[in-house]
């Protein structure tokens, strides 16, 4: 992306068209982004997008934090799906290390994850209806995202920023009331769907917003490097779950929603698609919940039992080296992918075998949505950019370097 300032345009364009500065403070851009549009009347003629405004610097502070304290960061990436970052990351550092976690950890995983994708789906629909002018399908939806918060708090402790996991497992097992309060979640956010895509789906005005709208064709998508439900609008099938299956997503029945058009329209009804797939994978997977331990038995990433650490020279060593220390990675590098809300997110991790990573470079689905967004706004006009903002669903977090 380029960077441009007004005084830079050309003297002929500043006195015939207006530059329009939006953000990175602004309602209309769903966090810290900055874009900034040359008008020709209410056409966008010109259109930049900035980003970088958080300074988080996440790629550089896991270089000077120990593996596990890496985890709470990832949670900051999409602070929408924070429990399917959480995953994305232990689960690279896993297969770096050979480690297979549990049968009903990674169960739950899978449960948390496709919980966090009907998340992160709900509150873009709702937040890109909201733009568009309508309220009432925000508060049908958030009700539902609500409601399935408050079974993440009782998990662990936190609404946003979860730090569920552990490299080897979970912080902890499931609650007792979890699976039963989920199935009673996933029948009013049924209803919440059918209420909103009441309203949504067949909408004069919100057809007229979105069909047509931000256009990108299958062949553009891939080009600039789409992944997620932004490439699935487009015509383009491609799903981590179904690509390369891992926690047996291959053995549940679920569709994968695509588009025809790539427009506004369909970006945001493949989403409410998925939201009803990742449902029916949740009611599958709670049926098939295994008993047994939530955290690896390997000692060089779990804790040994108390009796081990009161009882024996060599428990108490591996406790207080675990702590004193942290976990240790032998000297490799990887790169690992999970399918997450917004598309393909990836870890490239380099260890150089000590108590750090060497280095951590992510691959969010965000960051290349971003790089097109000027793009597709160009030709538009000045009030559609809010509608395509809105369905790619850019979380600023996966943004900043």
């Amino acid at each position: 992306m380029r960077s441009r300032s007004i005084e830079n345009l050309p003297e002929e364009s500043s006195t015939r068209r207006m530059v329009l500065n939006i953000g990175p403070s602004h309602p209309a851009t769903h966090g810290a982004l900055r874009f900034l549009v040359e008008l020709d009347g209410e056409t966008i003629a010109k259109a930049d997008a900035e980003i970088g405004y958080l300074h988080r610097a996440f790629e550089k502070h896991t270089e000077h934090s120990t593996w596990s304290q890496v985890i709470p960061y990832t949670d900051r990436l999409n602070y929408c799906s924070s429990m399917a970052n959480n995953v994305g990351y232990c689960r690279a550092v896993e297969t770096l290390l050979g480690i297979e976690i549990p049968e009903r950890a990674q169960r739950i995983r899978l449960i948390v994850c496709e919980l966090s994708r009907i998340m992160d789906h709900l509150i873009c629909i709702g937040a890109a209806a909201v733009d568009l002018g309508a309220l009432s399908n925000f508060w049908y939806l958030f009700n539902a995202r609500e409601q399935i918060y408050d079974f993440t708090e009782k998990l662990c402790g936190a609404r946003l920023t979860t730090n569920y996991t552990r490299i080897g497992g979970l912080m902890r097992d499931v609650t007792p009331d979890f699976l039963d309060g989920i199935r009673q979640v996933l029948k009013k956010l049924d209803k919440a769907l059918r209420e909103a895509g009441r309203l949504l789906e067949r909408n004069r005005i919100f057809m007229d917003r979105t069909q047509g709208i931000g256009i990108i064709s299958k062949e553009e998508a891939i080009n600039w490097g789409f992944t997620g439900p932004c490439l699935r609008a487009s015509g383009v099938p491609l799903d981590l779950r179904r690509a390369e299956p891992y926690y047996h997503y291959d053995e549940f029945d679920f569709e994968i929603p695509i588009g025809t058009r790539g427009d506004t329209y369909d970006r945001l009804m493949v989403r409410f698609e998925e939201i009803r797939q990742s449902a029916k994978i949740v009611e599958q997977a709670l049926k098939k919940i295994p008993d047994g331990p939530v955290m690896t038995d390997d000692r060089r990433v779990a804790l040994p039992p108390k009796q081990q650490v009161y009882g024996s020279i060599e428990g108490l060593m591996n406790h207080f080296m675990l702590m004193m220390d942290g976990i240790t990675v032998p000297k490799g590098e990887i790169y690992s992918a999970t399918e997450a809300p917004n598309g393909e997110l990836g870890f490239y991790i380099v260890s150089d075998g000590g108590h750090h990573p060497y280095r951590i470079r992510v691959r969010p689905p965000c960051f290349l949505m971003a790089s097109a967004f000027g793009k597709m706004i160009e030709g538009g006009m000045i009030a559609d950019a809010v509608a395509v903002l809105g369905s790619l669903n850019l979380i600023v977090g996966e943004l900043d370097r």
